[in-house]
């Protein structure tokens, strides 16, 4: 069942997403080399607990930290620890908080120092398939059309799209109906209501899709080795069109794929 928000709803979910967004945005900002994947958490669950939330991911089926960190061809779920980011590395960071009884889900891909434009051209395709999806969020729409716009844009460059995970409904609880893939056909599936909240989430790969689990039980790797960028929003479906509710800001989606890290003053409040 698809579980509709009311207004008072969405405004609850767009402050846990304001949260979710200033922890990536710092995180980004300190993502260099020599910076290990396990301080990155921590300092994520104690941004996540000053801002008054709880990070989501932390103990979800055993899960053990409170952000996901998935390095060149980890997909998604990857756990933090002592691995240490390199030069020309990516990393994919995904983060969950829940504010109030609701749930901001956000995930960005991170270029640490200068990396290949081999790469660089993965992120970039990754981070506008996600901004398409959002596009098609519109009443009208149905469920394929927003599931369709990810394929639609990456699988003509070239790139793979993960086919074994995908995003999902959200709101008191972190996966809620429909689920949400990033592939199918325009036209089909449910009609888009007033008050779904999806989680939109890209997982592209620049080789194959065939993805496994590493025995730890959460990690997800591409079978050839290749590189995966992932990116995330948590996106209402409003009478006005979409709106993001884990944006870095309040200003009105634009119908872009604009710049999904800013720095500066953003961090001050959750310093």
């Amino acid at each position: 069942m698809i579980i509709r928000k009311s207004r008072a709803e969405i405004e609850k979910m767009r402050s846990a997403g304001r949260i979710v967004a200033q922890v990536l945005a710092k995180l980004s900002y300190m993502v260099e080399p020599g910076v290990t994947t396990r301080y990155l958490d921590t300092e994520a669950e104690r941004m996540i607990r000053d801002a008054g939330a709880i990070p989501t991911f932390k103990g979800y089926r055993g899960y053990p930290a409170s952000i996901c960190t998935s390095v060149n061809d980890e997909v998604v779920h990857g756990i933090p620890g002592e691995r240490q980011l390199r030069e020309g590395d990516i990393i994919g960071i995904d983060c969950g908080a829940t504010y109030q009884g609701y749930v901001g889900d956000s995930a960005v891909t991170v270029a640490v120092g200068r990396v290949s434009e081999e790469v660089t051209r993965l992120m970039d395709a990754t981070r506008r398939s996600l901004y398409a999806a959002i596009e098609k969020c519109r009443i009208g729409n149905r469920l394929g059309d927003v599931c369709n716009a990810v394929q639609a844009y990456v699988e003509p460059l070239g790139y793979s799209i993960v086919q074994n995970f995908c995003g999902h409904g959200i709101g008191r609880a972190m996966h809620e109906d429909p689920q949400v893939p990033n592939y199918g056909e325009p036209g089909k599936g449910k009609a888009l209501r007033t008050g779904w909240v999806l989680a939109i989430e890209p997982m592209v790969n620049l080789g194959r899709h065939d993805v496994k689990i590493l025995p730890d039980g959460w990690t997800v790797i591409t079978l050839d080795g290749r590189p995966s960028a992932h990116f995330e929003h948590t996106v209402a479906i409003t009478e006005n069109g979409p709106q993001i509710l884990t944006s870095f800001d309040d200003a009105p989606y634009d119908g872009t794929a604009g710049g999904v890290i800013k720095s500066g003053t953003q961090f001050s409040r959750l310093s």
